[in-house]
């Protein structure tokens, strides 16, 4: 965090959500959570294992605190969220940047996966709906960068949807790419290939990656049959 600018981006972003007499900065606490759920959290209590560990993690906050600026964010969502995504695309090109050679994007094109995935949900939490899996809970849209067979892919993003949202809704593909290109280096955006499965083998996706006015490749995949 400290090395990527991280860490002061993100206090400097959401210091209009600390309250006057607020001791925990609002930016550490977003990214303490962060932490959390790297480290396998599914749910907001869990940020305790990092409150355990005040040698590593430092100061955290409470469970009350970290809901109270939770709450705070989601009732001005959008200026929220443009604010933490801007913070994470300057951290993202800085981390690139230091990785020199190694970087994603230097010896080819960064590829950037599309794909919906099933997130079960226990009880019934907002936008929690039947799934097509038979299952409970959200079908968000996903975009990850493909650091090939001797890397992990890279979360760029991830568009909330409804447990019932379709597989192959052309305006959540555009919302998903949209956001993805935005996390990238702008030295690569001339570099990029978007792929996705069937679900995304739609005219109107087709044509928006078509049109983008920066060179940009895809590739999608579409399963044909003699009956087709």
């Amino acid at each position: 965090m400290r090395a990527t600018g991280l860490a002061r981006g993100l206090s400097q972003s959401l210091a209009r959500w600390r309250g006057p007499r607020a001791v925990h900065d609002p930016g550490k606490i977003v990214a303490d959570l962060a932490a959390a759920v790297a480290l396998g959290g599914d749910c907001l209590a869990d940020i305790a294992v990092l409150r355990e560990q005040p040698q590593l993690a430092g100061p955290v906050a409470s469970d009350p605190v970290v809901s109270r600026l939770v709450t705070a964010l989601a009732t001005d969502a959008p200026r929220a969220l443009k604010a933490i995504r801007a913070v994470r695309a300057a951290a993202r090109e800085r981390a690139w940047a230091l990785a020199g050679d190694a970087a994603p994007g230097t010896d080819g094109p960064v590829i950037v996966d599309l794909d919906a995935t099933i997130v079960v949900a226990h009880s019934e939490k907002e936008h929690a709906a039947p799934t097509w899996k038979k299952t409970f809970g959200f079908h968000p849209m996903t975009a990850w960068a493909d650091h090939g067979g001797d890397g992990n892919g890279e979360p760029l993003a991830i568009a909330l949807r409804a447990g019932n949202a379709g597989c192959n809704t052309a305006a959540d593909h555009v919302e998903a790419a949209g956001l993805a290109l935005a996390q990238l280096p702008r030295r690569l955006r001339g570099r990029v290939l978007i792929r996705a499965d069937s679900g995304g083998g739609t005219h109107e996706f087709l044509a928006w990656l078509a049109g983008r006015s920066r060179p940009l490749h895809y590739s999608i995949g579409m399963t044909i049959t003699e009956d087709m």
